[in-house]
């Protein structure tokens, strides 16, 4: 179990000292078909916050989805380095969204990008990322690795490790863990309780693309993929209740 519990005050001790959450931009989206929906924004810096009150310390990548995705631009016909490059962007649109919704809350926060533009945000020093997090800073990394043809997923697991993070933390919306079809299209669909990288690998499962696992799996970093939906489900999964699955070696 990831917590126990700190028998003088009877809260939840953490057992994680530092994770990273890792969203996608469309889990900002709320019912909207596009952009930003500030209540679910607001909602998940609550979760957020809930955590860091625990003592935890977060990192956190957000997808650029709800306002561009690289892929499909070049899908469209645009040529991919430039649409990765305006994924990149959309990305750091979000962290600043979600920065000043935990700012209100009164949780420290930076957002950090890995494309320099000193007026908005600061750039990826990872000693300085380190320091924030040891003064408990939400630091939230932005444009990706700053390469085209890596996505935020790959971004995430790259960051966790470099800021040894213990684990990641997937919110996923509408979807509860891995499972081996997808649950919105089978209503047979079967939940994983634990599955090995490999497995992840080797059938296609959609929890990360290959590169992200591959570099999860040679540095041992487990995986751990929630639903995003059920208010407290973060602080739940740190408790060790809901539902989620962990993907591990």
């Amino acid at each position: 179990m990831p917590l126990s519990t700190d028998q003088s005050s009877g809260q939840p001790a953490a057992t994680y000292k530092r994770v990273m959450l890792k969203i996608s931009g469309e889990a900002l989206m709320g019912d909207q078909g596009f952009g930003l929906h500030p209540p679910t924004v607001q909602r998940i810096a609550e979760e957020v916050k809930s955590v860091h009150d625990m003592g935890v310390e977060i990192c956190m990548v957000i997808g650029g989805g709800n306002i561009f995705r690289g892929l499909s631009g070049s899908a469209q016909g645009m040529e991919r380095t430039t649409a990765d490059y305006m994924g990149m962007l959309a990305t750091v649109m979000n962290a600043l969204a979600m920065q000043s919704a935990l700012e209100e809350l009164e949780v420290f926060t930076r957002v950090i990008s890995a494309i320099p533009m000193d007026q908005v945000c600061e750039p990826y020093i990872r000693r300085r990322a380190v320091r924030h997090l040891e003064k408990k800073r939400v630091c939230i990394f932005a444009a990706g690795t700053g390469n085209p043809y890596f996505t935020t997923d790959t971004a995430a697991t790259l960051r966790a490790n470099e800021m040894s993070c213990q684990a990641i933390f997937m919110g996923k919306n509408g979807v509860d863990g891995v499972y081996d079809k997808d649950p919105k299209e089978h209503a047979d669909a079967v939940r994983y309780d634990t599955v090995s990288y490999d497995d992840v690998l080797a059938k296609r499962l959609r929890v990360m693309d290959a590169s992200a696992i591959a570099l999860a799996r040679d540095n041992n970093l487990p995986l751990i993929v929630f639903s995003l939906d059920e208010p407290g489900g973060f602080r739940g999964i740190l408790a060790g209740q809901g539902t989620y699955t962990r993907v591990q070696g």
